[in-house]
């Protein structure tokens, strides 16, 4: 016999033993054996009656959350390690136009897709940096025109 055949045997052999392997280890169930019982016919017994299921009680009003309330942003630190790695400044005329080649003037947060300010805010949130108010007049690498 060449090597491929015994190849293809044993792949063959290997779900057949696999499974006798996993009957031969499983935990054994006896079942026991049933009562001889006489010939007459079974008598039928009444069946319980259902008892209803009893109602819940409506649950109390929710109180009133912190996401209800306006959420207080902190302020962006440049200095801040997810800042320094998106190279985020507080104001765009201060980006380092050699380091960032992407930079286009004129280019600040107010403008960014990202920023979740109203028009004409100073600071606001952004969707980068979530839980941190960035500046209006700021930019970041992520920076993103508005539509």
């Amino acid at each position: 016999m060449t090597s491929l055949t015994t190849r293809r045997r044993f792949i063959e052999i290997v779900p057949f033993a696999g499974g006798a392997l996993l009957a031969a280890c499983s935990p054994k169930t006896e079942t026991p054996p049933t009562p001889v019982t006489s010939t007459a016919p079974p008598v039928a017994t009444p069946s319980p009656v259902p008892v209803p299921a009893p109602v819940p009680a409506a649950p109390p009003a929710p109180e009133p959350t912190a996401a209800a309330e306006p959420k207080v942003l902190v302020p962006l630190d440049e200095k801040d390690a997810q800042a320094v790695a998106l190279g985020y400044v507080s104001k765009a005329a201060r980006v380092d136009k050699i380091k960032f080649k992407n930079y286009v003037a004129g280019s600040q947060c107010s403008g960014c897709a990202l920023f979740l300010g109203q028009a004409g805010d100073t600071t606001g949130g952004c969707q980068i940096f979530v839980g941190k108010a960035v500046s209006a007049s700021g930019w970041c690498t992520s920076w993103v025109k508005k539509s």
